[in-house]
Formats: structure tokens, C-alpha cells, sequence
């Protein structure tokens, strides 16, 4: 299937109310709004450290330069307030148990990967194994629970999901959110205001260029306790997780974690590059006031080069004998082997149970079982994919074409 009209859309019925509505509920995107509203949605005070308020400053004024329209302005406002309102109730939570800074994050296993290099089916495959603990969508949207209240997280995701299908139709093939899938930790990176989570959501060029000029070990550390918080509500305590967002900030990540596995998958990129700019110019229909396909190139492009460079410029900081790189092609031919070498390297046994567990997963799970997307590049982008392709090759040649492979011979440090 192909979705034709990227650049001039066809909005759904649900897609044109969102829209209406949202004209006549026009937000204000500042510091002084959010906080005010996370207080009021949870009835606490206690943010911890405020060093994160420079960094939500810059990603509301980086919003209001987006040229996000009301609906997307709403999104936004409301993302930046739950984020908030999340953060309070973590505080709140290790005031009230200090003994949660004493949870051991054991030995997680980290995923990190571009889209569409097979990270999500990875970690879903992985997180059946109940030994180990992940996190599902619904989770990751509200990590602590309101006290005082019957839990509707699940509930209240399954209700957003089906919303989002009606204004989005395509967006499941693109990418799934269902409420039960494993998410990635980067919603609770957010909690510290400190991701590339926002470039997802909007294209905020001001924040981008902070971003990548400032040391983000501290919110690392941010992640890991809001880990602790999550490990100490609900084991086991040893995490499967993953991130794309991970691969340029790998010296953080082991600083954080510096007892982690480490997971990373490939892909040639020019099928990385078709997927992300399908999917974000898909999204902007709901989110902007003019959908621009090849602004969204521009920014793409460059940006996954940018993640790309830091990958290979800092891929020798992981320890040897707890990384390894897996092949797309390699993993889907081999599923159950490249899982068996993962766990070899983690040092976990992959028990029969759980090697049942997953063959089930597998057959439940074909790809692109929702129906497969065709994409074009040059046609949407105005982007020829052989010069993609000579554009990635410092990538490529390190990680795509190499002969050697994860399926072939002994496991090792170095496996491409």
C-alpha cells in the first residue's frame, strides 16, 4: 500500500473535528503554564531539581518557532504538561521511599538501533522472557500511577490508541503504538526534559542545536532513577529496554548503565531514511500548518547522518565482551539464534520456556502483518536513493555490507 497524498492530505473525519476543535482552544506555551497544570492534574509541588527549567524554555520556544498548528500546539502543550506531572509523581514517590535510590539496576540489556532496523520486534521478542523487565506502551505514557484512584492507565491508552487510528489510519503500518507493545524509555527521558524525544513530535530546530551541544550524563542519571522507581513498583529487576535516541549519547548511556549489554542494530540506511520521512510527513497532516515533504527531508536526512556519525565515532567506548552489533537481514533470518547469542553475551541462559515463549511471539508477529508500505523517495522527496546511499556509506561500510555476520561463526567481541 502507499499512502499518496503526503503532501496534500485527505484528512479523516475524525482528523477534520481534531482539527476544528482545536481552533477554538487556543494554548499558551509556557514554563509558568505547564508546571501550574502539572500541579493541578496531580495536587503536588516537588519537581526535585530544578535544572531542567532551561530546557523546557527552550522546548517551548523551539515549539512556538515550529509553525505547529492549534491541534499540534495542543498535542505539544499537553505532552510537555504530562512529562511534568510524571516527573512530580516520581519526586513524590522517593520522598515518601528514599530506598528506592538503593534499587539495583542489574545488568540491563539495552537496544539501540535506527527505526525499522528491527529494535521494536527485538525488544517485544526479548520482553517475553518474564525474567527480564520492559516496560509496555501504556507504562512508559504514566510510569507512577495517582494514588487514591482506581488504575485506568491501560485503559485510558487503549482509548487514546483507538483515537489515534481513527485520525490516523496508516499510522499502526508506519509505526505501532498499541497499548501493550514494549516502548521505548525515551518517554522517560522526557521526565528530565532532555531527548531528542521532541523532534518527534515537532521539528524544533532550537532545540535540536542545544541538544547536541550539552553533555547529557545528568539526565542519564535521571533515566536510571526513574528505573529504580519503576523497578521498585514492579520487578523483576533486570531491564530489557532500547532507544534509538542511545546512539549518540553512548559515554552517557555507560555512565548511567556501566553494567549493560549492549545490543546495536543495522540496516542499510537508505530503508531507514524511506520510513522516517514517510512517517513524520504522515504525522504532520494532524500537527502543522502546511505540510512541507521536502523541509521534512532536509531536517531528517541531516539529523539521522548526525546520529549515524556519533554511532561509528563512538562505537569502540562499549566493552568489548558486552556489545554487539546485529545485521537486520541476520536477525530475521535467525531469529531464535541471534536472541540465544544476545543471551550468551548477557550472560542469561535461554531456557526452553522462554525459547517457547518467543517461537510463539514470532508466529503471532509477522511483519508487516498490518499491510506493507511502499515508499518513495524520489517521487515524495525529491531524494535519489543511490546518492543516500553514497551519502551513508562511512556507516554502511562499518556495519552494513562487512562480510562477516552475527548468524555465522562464534560469537565475538567484534562480530562485523
Amino acid at each position: 500500500m502507499y499512502i499518496d497524498d503526503l503532501a496534500s492530505p485527505r484528512q479523516t473525519p475524525a482528523a477534520l473535528a481534531a482539527l476544528q476543535a482545536a481552533e477554538g482552544q487556543p494554548v499558551i506555551l509556557t514554563r509558568d503554564a505547564v508546571l501550574d497544570a502539572a500541579r493541578r492534574m496531580t495536587g503536588l509541588s516537588d519537581f526535585g531539581r530544578e535544572d531542567f527549567l532551561p530546557r523546557l524554555d527552550i522546548m517551548l520556544r523551539s515549539a512556538d518557532e515550529d509553525g505547529l498548528n492549534a491541534f499540534g500546539r495542543t498535542l505539544f502543550f499537553n505532552d510537555m504538561v504530562r512529562y511534568a506531572a510524571n516527573r512530580l509523581r516520581v519526586e513524590h514517590m522517593v520522598a515518601r521511599h528514599p530506598e528506592i535510590l538503593d534499587v539495583r539496576i542489574d545488568r540491563p540489556i539495552i537496544i539501540l538501533g535506527m527505526p525499522r532496523t528491527g529494535t521494536t520486534h527485538l525488544v517485544n521478542l526479548m520482553a517475553s522472557d518474564d525474567r527480564l523487565r520492559s516496560m509496555p506502551y501504556w507504562e512508559s505514557l504514566m510510569p507512577v500511577p495517582a494514588e487514591g484512584v482506581p488504575d485506568t492507565r491501560l485503559a485510558d491508552t487503549e482509548a487514546s490508541w483507538a483515537g489515534l487510528d481513527a485520525l490516523l489510519p496508516f499510522q499502526k503500518n508506519v509505526h505501532e503504538l498499541s497499548p501493550t507493545h514494549i516502548h521505548e524509555e525515551i518517554e522517560l527521558q522526557m521526565l528530565d526534559f532532555s531527548s531528542y524525544m521532541i523532534e518527534w513530535i515537532s521539528r524544533p530546530y532550537r532545540w535540536r542545536d542545544h541538544y547536541l551541544s550539552h553533555d547529557q550524563t545528568s539526565s542519564y542519571l535521571y533515566l536510571r532513577k526513574v528505573l529504580q522507581v519503576l523497578t521498585w513498583l514492579r520487578g523483576p529487576e533486570r531491564w530489557i529496554l532500547k532507544s534509538p535516541g542511545h546512539l549518540e549519547q553512548l559515554g552517557p548511556l555507560m555512565t548511567a548503565f556501566p553494567d549493560a549489554t549492549i545490543v546495536m542494530t543495522h540496516r542499510d540506511p537508505v530503508d531507514v531514511v524511506a520510513s522516517c520521512l514517510t512517517m513524520n510527513c504522515y504525522i504532520d497532516r494532524l500537527r502543522r500548518l502546511k505540510v512541507n515533504p521536502g523541509e521534512v527531508a532536509n531536517y531528517w536526512v541531516d539529523r539521522i547522518e548526525r546520529l549515524l556519525r556519533a554511532c561509528v565515532r563512538d562505537r569502540d567506548l562499549l566493552p568489548p565482551d558486552r556489545a554487539v552489533d546485529v545485521r537486520f537481514r541476520d536477525f530475521m533470518s535467525d531469529q531464535i539464534g541471534t536472541v540465544r547469542r544476545i543471551y550468551a553475551m548477557a550472560g542469561l541462559a535461554l531456557t526452553g520456556q522462554a525459547e517457547q515463549v518467543m517461537q510463539s511471539y514470532i508466529a503471532d508477529h509477522s511483519r508487516d502483518r498490518h499491510g506493507q508500505l511502499e515508499y518513495r523517495l524520489k517521487e515524495d522527496f525529491g531524494l535519489e536513493p543511490t546518492a543516500l546511499a553514497e551519502r551513508f556509506r562511512f556507516y554502511s561500510d562499518r556495519f552494513v555490507t562487512a562480510p562477516n555476520s552475527l548468524s555465522t561463526g562464534p560469537l565475538s567481541p567484534s562480530i562485523l
